[in-house]
């Protein structure tokens, strides 16, 4: 497997470390705009290679392209990182240009890539790249949903006092502030319904703490994270080399599936070698329908800031 990683900065080298250190795929090829950035990332990860066990090559490249052909996978992070006070949405002016030129260049040398996009504001950044690529709907996917539930499970994890790995939990929705929905009525600790374990005021303060968890972490780094964005990323590479199956929430083109149309939005979906294999439609409560319909009103009004044909 070729996976390129376009962006090098803090998000982009972690996801590129990630993907290394898991040891699937036989070549990672970093992009950056920056003269000599990506390459200097690259050489600094390879040197890391016999001390974290990893036979995967990186190399790097200032804008070329043509050295990402064949790509069987393409993150994009590049675009501006949020500033503390700053929302997603407010990204969109600078990033969207980046996006839609990195995913054209992207298909001109890698035909049959799929894109995972991280650039911000995520949702409205994976349809823009769907939109402007006109790829087919399983190979575009949007990562944001796999990091919320990351969040979603550490501070359930935190509020129970038990092992992330007992807890299993799931936040849609639009990946921003307001626009999460954090499943709390469906989340469990081992099959055990995590209302049995937090009293109401808790679970809410739960939810609350999930929706803004980058934030929280941009007014802590100065900056957006890139530890967890990297490993989100790199989990759904791994399902698509393993072709795994595996479930995760993630931004999908929707068409008709719980009831939403033309956007892109965090939804359960299957990963596996083909991209997005199945979006899978839960059943859910009428509060999260209707958590669900106020997060899609507002990624589609970003969506109307675009200038792409729906």
């Amino acid at each position: 497997m070729k996976v390129t990683v376009v962006g090098a900065g803090a998000v982009g080298a972690s996801c590129a470390e990630y993907i290394a250190i898991k040891d699937f795929a036989d070549e990672i090829v970093l992009v950056d705009i920056k003269e000599g950035f990506a390459e200097g990332k690259a050489m600094d990860l390879m040197q890391t290679a016999s001390l974290n066990g990893f036979d995967s090559t990186i190399t790097g490249t200032t804008g070329d392209y043509s050295k990402t052909a064949n790509s069987d996978v393409a993150v994009i992070t590049s675009g501006i990182p949020r500033k503390p006070g700053m929302t997603r949405e407010e990204l969109i002016g600078i990033n969207a240009g980046i996006v839609k030129t990195v995913s054209e260049n992207l298909i001109k040398y890698s035909p049959n890539v799929i894109l995972i996009v991280v650039s911000n504001p995520m949702d409205t950044m994976t349809y823009l790249a769907a939109k402007a690529t006109g790829l087919p709907k399983n190979r575009v996917i949007g990562m944001g949903g796999a990091l919320d539930s990351a969040r979603f499970k550490y501070r359930l994890a935190e509020a129970i006092d038990c092992p992330q790995s007992d807890i299993s939990a799931m936040v849609i929705g639009g990946h921003s502030d307001v626009g999460m929905v954090p499943l709390i009525e469906k989340a469990t600790r081992n099959s055990v319904p995590v209302a049995e374990f937090l009293t109401e005021e808790k679970a809410a303060e739960v939810v609350e703490a999930t929706k803004v968890g980058g934030a929280t972490l941009t007014k802590l780094l100065g900056t957006s994270a890139w530890y967890a964005p990297g490993a989100a990323v790199s989990e759904l590479v791994r399902a698509i080399a393993l072709d795994s199956k595996k479930m995760f929430p993630c931004s999908a083109y929707l068409e008709g599936e719980y009831g939403l149309n033309d956007i892109c939005i965090g939804v359960p979906v299957l990963i596996g070698k083909n991209g997005i294999e199945k979006i899978v439609e839960i059943e859910l409560s009428e509060a999260e329908k209707a958590k669900l319909n106020t997060s899609a009103e507002g990624v589609s009004k970003t969506n109307g800031l675009l200038n792409v044909e729906a």
